[in-house]
C-alpha cells in the first residue's frame, strides 16, 4: 500500500512555544440498547441492526491498523490486566460528519469527530443523540412486526451492569504521565458536582442511598489502571494517541456520565481541557490530592446535598465545591497569565469559566436552582415531583423506570426531551444546527478532510480511522494518507485543495507533488 505525505500547513502544536497544546476533544458513547419483542433479544444482532439501518449502502469500513488498547502509558501494565479486546468482526462505519459508529461488546457506539472547542463537542454529541434517533427508526423497518429496539443514552442498566461515555483529549507527550495522575484523581472525584446524570439507588455493592449524583461513581475500584469494564480506574492508562506519538499523547477519561444537559457537556469537555493545559504548563502550585480517591468517588456522589468532605493528603478535610473553588481559582490565574487561545479560544475559554463560577455558586446556594443546566439536579427535581405527588418511597420500581426514561433516546418518549419542549431545559445550541451536524464535520480540525472525502468519494474509500485514510484510485496500490496532526486538515488548511480536485487520483497526485 502507498503511503503519501500530508500536506504542510501551520500546526498550532508547534507555534505555540512552550504552552500547552491545543485541546482538541472528543466523546465516545456507549448507548444501552434493548430489543424488545424477540424471542432472543441479542444486544449484538440489535446494535448491528441500528448502524446498518442508518448506513444503508455508504458504509465505510473502519482502519484497524492501529488500534493497540493494550498500550500503557505508564510503560507496564498490572498483573493480570485485562485492556479491551479489538472487536474486528463487529459493524464499523464512518460517517460523512467524521463520527465513528460502530458495535462496541454489546453495544451501539457514537464516537464523535475531533472538535477544538467544548461548544463544538456538545453540537457533535448533541449529533449523536439524533443520529441514534434516527437509527431505530430505521432499524423499525428491518425488524419483524410486534419487535422494536430501544436506545438509551444512559449508564447503567440498572442490573448490575454500567457502561461507558469516555472523552479524549489531546496531551503534550512531554508532560511526565504521573504528573496528570496527581491533578486528575482530584479533578475526577470533584467535577462530578456537576457532570452527574443521576441515579436512584445505588449499585456494585455500594451503601444503599436514595437518589446520587453520579450514574458510574459505583462503578470505580482503582485509582490509575489499564481496565475499562473490570477493576475500573479513576485515571485510565490506555496509550493509543491516534496522533503523532512522538509528540501527543490522547487521555482517555472513562469517569464521565452520559450527559443530556448541554450545560452540563460544557463544562465536563471544557473544564478539564482546561486543567489539562494548567497541568501541561505547570500551572498547577498545590497538593490538591484526596487521600482515599475511591471511597471518596462514592462519598460525593451519594451526596445531593453537595455537603460530603473528603480527606486531603496534606490533612484535613473540605468539601468537593472547596477544591473545584481551587481548581478554578487557579483557572482564572491560568487565564488572565497565559490566555486561552489553545483551550478553545479566548472567547469559548470565557464562558466555561463563568459558566464554571456561575454553577458552583449555584450548587453552594441551593442545587435545585440549577434545574435544566445540570442532568443529575435535573432529574432529582423531576423525580421528586413524583415522589411528592403520589407519595412514593424512593425505592419504588416507578421511580427506577423514570430513571430510565428519562435517558430514552425517542424524542416522543425521553422525559429529558419533554422537558426541552416545555421549555425548562437551557439549550446552548440551535436544533437546525445540530440537524446539519448530524451528515458535516467539524471545520477546525482534520475531521473536516475525513468527512470530506466521505462525502464526495464514498465508493473509493476503502477505510479510514482517526489518523489516516485509505485511498482506491483506480489501479494498484491502494494509497494510505496519514493524518498524525489533528489540527491539520481542517477547511482553512485544505479548501482550497478539494476546489482543485475532482478525484482521487486528482487528490492523491496533490498530495504526492506537495
Amino acid at each position: 500500500m502507498g503511503c503519501l505525505h500530508w500536506p504542510e500547513g501551520e500546526n498550532r502544536a508547534e507555534s505555540a512555544g512552550n504552552m500547552a497544546v491545543p485541546k482538541i476533544v472528543g466523546i465516545e458513547t456507549e448507548f444501552g440498547v434493548s430489543l424488545r419483542g424477540a424471542a432472543d433479544p441479542n444486544p449484538v444482532l440489535a446494535s448491528s441492526l441500528l448502524i446498518n439501518g442508518y448506513v444503508e449502502q455508504r458504509r465505510v469500513g473502519w482502519d484497524f491498523e492501529d488500534e493497540s488498547p493494550g498500550r500503557d502509558a505508564r510503560g507496564f501494565a498490572r498483573e493480570g490486566a485485562q485492556p479491551p479486546e479489538v472487536e474486528t468482526h463487529l459493524v464499523n462505519a464512518v460517517l460523512t460528519n467524521g463520527a465513528r459508529y460502530y458495535v462496541d461488546h454489546a453495544h451501539p457506539e457514537y464516537s464523535t469527530p475531533e472538535c477544538s472547542d467544548p461548544l463544538q463537542v456538545v453540537l457533535f454529541d448533541k449529533a449523536g443523540e439524533r443520529i441514534l434517533a434516527r437509527s431505530m427508526d430505521a432499524a423499525r423497518r428491518l425488524l419483524p412486526a410486534g419487535q422494536e429496539i430501544i436506545v438509551y443514552k444512559n449508564n447503567s442498566d440498572g442490573k448490575g451492569n454500567s457502561y461507558g461515555c469516555h472523552e479524549n483529549y489531546l496531551v503534550d507527550r512531554t508532560i511526565p504521565f504521573a504528573s496528570l495522575v496527581r491533578t486528575l484523581v482530584p479533578w475526577f472525584v470533584t467535577r462530578q458536582l456537576f457532570t452527574g446524570s443521576g441515579k436512584v439507588g445505588a449499585e456494585n455493592g455500594a451503601e444503599k442511598v436514595d437518589f446520587q449524583i453520579s450514574q458510574r461513581a459505583d462503578f470505580f475500584e482503582e485509582e490509575v489502571g489499564l481496565e475499562t469494564t473490570l477493576k475500573r480506574p479513576i485515571v485510565n492508562t490506555r496509550d493509543e494517541p491516534h496522533a503523532d506519538p512522538q509528540k501527543y499523547r490522547r487521555l482517555h477519561v472513562i469517569v464521565g456520565d452520559a450527559n443530556l444537559c448541554e450545560v452540563a457537556t460544557f463544562l465536563k469537555c471544557g473544564t478539564t481541557a482546561i486543567v489539562l493545559a494548567m497541568v501541561e504548563d505547570g500551572f498547577v502550585d498545590k497538593d490538591l490530592s484526596i487521600a482515599n480517591p475511591v471511597p471518596s468517588m462514592r462519598a460525593v456522589s451519594h451526596d445531593p446535598t453537595c455537603r460530603a468532605t473528603v480527606e486531603l493528603n496534606e490533612g484535613g478535610r473540605c468539601t468537593a465545591l472547596d477544591l473545584q473553588w481551587e481548581f478554578l481559582r487557579l483557572a482564572r490565574k491560568y487565564a488572565d497569565e497565559t490566555g486561552m487561545e489553545h483551550c478553545g479560544g479566548d472567547e469559548i475559554a470565557k464562558q466555561v469559566l463563568d459558566r464554571w463560577e456561575a454553577v458552583l455558586s449555584g450548587l453552594e446556594r441551593d442545587p435545585a436552582s440549577l434545574d435544566g443546566q445540570l442532568d443529575w439536579v435535573t432529574k432529582q427535581n423531576l423525580l421528586r415531583a413524583y415522589v411528592d405527588r403520589d407519595d412514593l418511597d424512593w425505592d419504588d420500581p416507578k421511580l427506577s423506570l423514570l430513571d430510565l426514561q428519562y435517558h430514552d433516546v425517542r424524542p416522543e418518549k425521553s422525559l429529558y426531551e419533554r422537558l426541552v419542549r416545555a421549555g425548562k431545559v437551557e439549550r446552548l445550541l440551535k436544533e437546525d444546527d445540530v440537524i446539519r451536524a448530524m451528515g458535516y464535520p467539524p471545520e477546525t480540525t482534520r475531521a473536516y478532510f475525513r468527512g470530506t472525502c466521505l462525502a464526495r468519494w464514498a465508493d473509493s474509500v476503502v477505510a479510514a480511522n482517526w489518523d489516516s485514510l485509505v485511498l482506491d484510485v483506480g489501479s494498484d496500490p491502494l494509497r494510505r494518507i496519514p493524518m498524525m496532526e489533528p489540527v491539520r486538515g481542517s477547511k482553512v488548511h485544505v479548501e482550497q485543495l478539494f476546489a482543485e480536485v475532482s478525484t482521487p487520483r486528482q487528490l492523491v497526485d496533490r498530495l504526492t507533488a506537495s
